[in-house]
């Protein structure tokens, strides 16, 4: 690819970091610890230097429309903080279509500004205002905050890869990045809607999922084509990440608190055998909802979207499950890893049809508890086999699985927290996976 005209000669690598290798420190030392952490440093070293002069773009168009989201916004934030710990040119690209609505559009401006400025990316971003609102991104129609339209297509015209969130960058604009890779975050939707409309696959190089069992044999996704060669797309795989610099194990709350975050209701569909399925955390929590009357010791909080005067909240209310705004408990990044940190474990029902169709599915709020040093209780995809034996996870089938799962968190947190917190710095970790995306 041209990218490789730009990667530094490996044996001047070497040169480089053979002339750099304090050895009388290194044969004198008897702390094997330190050797690994100098022996990382110079690995990253070496690394950063294939990308000198390349642009990373993080392409992402959820974040900014949703403000109120903070687990929505956390998703690219992990992607972007994970870019800068490997000391690469990363810009965060963000599309925002207008609304009729000027000054809300002002607001979510100002938002993502202030977000990125808090977590230290205030100079790494490319805000793209696009007034009117269309599914073709042309420039022409789009005003740029933070770097200047001029700086970007000065990078477009350089070496660069574009890290496309869910498909969130399209053309013409998407087909002036070099590298173009397209980033799956919900398996069993996208793979679907690709067998029947252009979800990107006609225009990325590289299709990366974070449905882990994609190759396996019991994996039942549809199986997308490149039109109009019919081509079969060739998936790779990676885990949902965390930052585990910024998510860190917090101490065991006082409360027993078993919770999760997310849309009571869903419009999401797929078909499956002709119907097309309720796919809302309402038809999955069904089975699970007299779970508060089986283990009252333990305290059982929805973090979801359901309106005061949604009879929703008052059935569930009356099964023993306590109803939480989640814009008002995690409406931030800070706050919504703060309302995490809050429980001693998640508890989750999931999409039935990555339950049916195996996907490998993990949600990215999963990996954030697990870097917490929170157990993960989860319905079953099939993503296990793909993980550490000692990974911090009860996957369920049933209502008596969660049951038992629940009180082992109960019996044996002080362990399952460890191992949580080790799986997410082995398997999630941001960086780890951006390396195995980037192929360095």
């Amino acid at each position: 690819m041209p990218i490789e005209r730009h990667r530094v000669n490996q044996e001047q690598i070497e040169a480089n970091t053979e002339r750099s290798t304090p050895h009388a420190q290194i044969s004198n030392s008897d702390d094997a610890f330190c050797i690994r952490r100098w022996m990382l440093g110079v690995e990253r070293w070496v690394f950063s230097l294939f990308y000198i002069g390349m642009t990373i773009f993080l392409g992402c168009g959820f974040a900014a429309k949703y403000r109120e989201g903070g687990g929505n916004f956390s998703v690219p934030l992990q992607w972007a903080l994970g870019l800068q710990r490997l000391k690469l040119d990363a810009i965060w690209l963000e599309l925002l279509p207008a609304t009729n609505d000027l000054a809300a559009d002002e607001a979510r401006i100002q938002y993502f500004q202030s977000q990125l400025r808090t977590h230290g990316l205030a100079r790494r971003y490319c805000l793209l205002y696009q007034k009117p609102a269309s599914d073709t991104h042309d420039l022409d129609n789009i005003r740029c905050i933070g770097i200047s339209k001029r700086e970007l297509l000065d990078r477009l015209g350089g070496p660069n890869v574009l890290l496309n969130l869910a498909y969130s960058i399209h053309p013409p604009l998407l087909l002036k990045f070099e590298r173009r890779i397209f980033c799956d975050l919900d398996p069993s939707e996208i793979f679907y809607w690709m067998t029947k409309l252009e979800m990107g696959q006609s225009y990325h190089h590289e299709f990366w999922t974070i449905g882990l069992n994609v190759h396996g044999s019991d994996c039942r996704l549809p199986k997308p084509v490149v039109p109009p060669t019919g081509r079969r797309l060739q998936w790779n795989t990676f885990y949902p990440l965390v930052d585990t610099k910024l998510y860190r194990p917090q101490r065991r709350p006082n409360a027993q608190k078993f919770t999760t975050v997310g849309q009571w209701y869903w419009s999401g569909a797929v078909e499956v055998a002709g119907k097309f399925p309720d796919l809302s955390k309402k038809f999955a929590f069904e089975p699970y909802l007299d779970l508060p009357s089986h283990i009252p010791e333990a305290r059982f909080e929805l973090a979801m979207n359901i309106d005061a005067e949604d009879p929703e909240r008052e059935r569930l209310q009356r099964r023993g499950w306590k109803i939480v705004d989640p814009h008002r408990v995690a409406g931030a990044p800070t706050a919504y890893r703060r309302y995490l940190a809050s429980a001693v474990a998640e508890f989750t029902a999931i999409k039935g049809v990555d339950v049916a169709w195996r996907t490998g599915w993990i949600s990215d709020r999963a990996a954030a508890f697990l870097a917490l040093g929170r157990p993960v209780i989860t319905e079953d995809t099939g993503a296990e086999r793909y993980l550490p034996a000692e990974n911090g996870f009860s996957f369920i089938r049933d209502v008596d699985e969660a049951k038992a799962a629940i009180r082992g968190v109960a019996r044996d947190w002080p362990l399952l927290s460890k191992q949580a917190r080790r799986c997410a710095v082995e398997v999630f970790d941001s960086v780890k996976n951006l390396r195995k995306i980037l192929d360095f």
